[in-house]
């Protein structure tokens, strides 16, 4: 059986990674800081904290694995601007480092939008600039540009997964979608911001199958993880309260909203073609998912 570590695996999107994985027939050894996941047939919880890198090498040392799936990192309060970026960077590396120096042949990282240079709009892996304005799109991109060429130095493929906006069941409520589904399914008025940026989003599972359908292939570099399809906040706002049949009000502008990035979308074309991956959830189906997620999970 095929054996793959995986860090970040219980988070919004590395628990759908890891079904993704088992459902294929990989043996999932899954790092976890504290084990949160139930047992499943061919996932093997390990507890460990990242950031000791003494017991993290060890642990490399005495289990050797071949393929490794990072996407574990910070995700506390105001996490762009967060100084944490910095920690989980080096540890990223050290991560790479124990993973290579004992057998690693295969890394997969995940990366996101937040590297690019927003302000080139239409986002491609190989033409749009690296220039983010925060310290989280910043470490990224030096986690990035660091492991391919540390993996290129020692022969291991190296692929990273630049992920776009997501959505779908089970996301943090203080986020745009599940607020205000939460929000209209009450029956309460609904405070968004203008709603006028336009940006790219696919459904978790999409994302999920984007991330292994790439490592499953032999296409190296990073690859946009995400829908092609522009679309303005203010549509899906508008869509929520189609199929809610909300009635109340929608208060436009009651939340400040900054107009820096209007219009952010990612090529994937490197995804279709090259790693023959395919959307099968659009948006209006995605988000009557998410909604009928929500009906029976509010209190969650």
């Amino acid at each position: 059986m095929k054996r793959v570590l995986v860090t970040g695996g219980t988070g919004f999107i590395g628990t759908h990674v890891v079904n993704e994985l088992v459902a294929r027939g990989y043996e999932v050894h899954l790092l976890t800081f504290s084990q949160s996941r139930h047992n499943q047939a061919n996932l093997i919880q390990h507890e460990l904290d990242l950031m000791d890198s003494q017991r993290v090498h060890d642990f490399l040392r005495a289990n050797r694995f071949e393929s490794l799936i990072h996407m574990a990192w910070y995700t506390g309060p105001k996490c762009h601007a967060s100084n944490d970026n910095i920690k989980w960077t080096i540890a990223t590396l050290s991560l790479l480092e124990g993973f290579v120096e004992n057998g690693g042949k295969k890394f997969l990282g995940a990366g996101s939008v937040s590297e690019y240079d927003f302000s080139y709009g239409y986002l491609r892996e190989h033409q749009t600039p690296l220039a983010s304005p925060s310290i989280y799109g910043e470490c990224k991109s030096s986690a990035y540009h660091m492991g391919k060429v540390y993996c290129q130095n020692n022969q291991v493929d190296f692929q990273w997964a630049r992920i776009f906006n997501l959505y779908g069941p089970n996301e943090k409520k203080t986020r745009l979608m599940p607020s205000v589904i939460l929000s209209m399914l009450k029956g309460e008025d609904v405070k968004v911001s203008d709603c006028l940026k336009i940006q790219d989003y696919l459904h978790v599972f999409d994302t999920a199958r984007g991330i292994v359908d790439l490592f499953d292939s032999k296409v190296q570099g990073a690859v946009n993880i995400s829908s092609g399809e522009p679309v303005r906040l203010r549509s899906i706002v508008e869509k929520i309260a189609e199929l809610t049949s909300f009635k109340g009000q929608i208060l436009w502008g009651a939340i400040p909203s900054s107009f820096d990035d209007p219009f952010i979308a990612g090529d994937n074309s490197r995804l279709v073609q090259e790693v023959g991956w395919s959307q099968k959830i659009k948006l209006d189906h995605g988000l009557q998912i998410t909604i009928d997620w929500w009906k029976e999970n509010r209190d969650v």
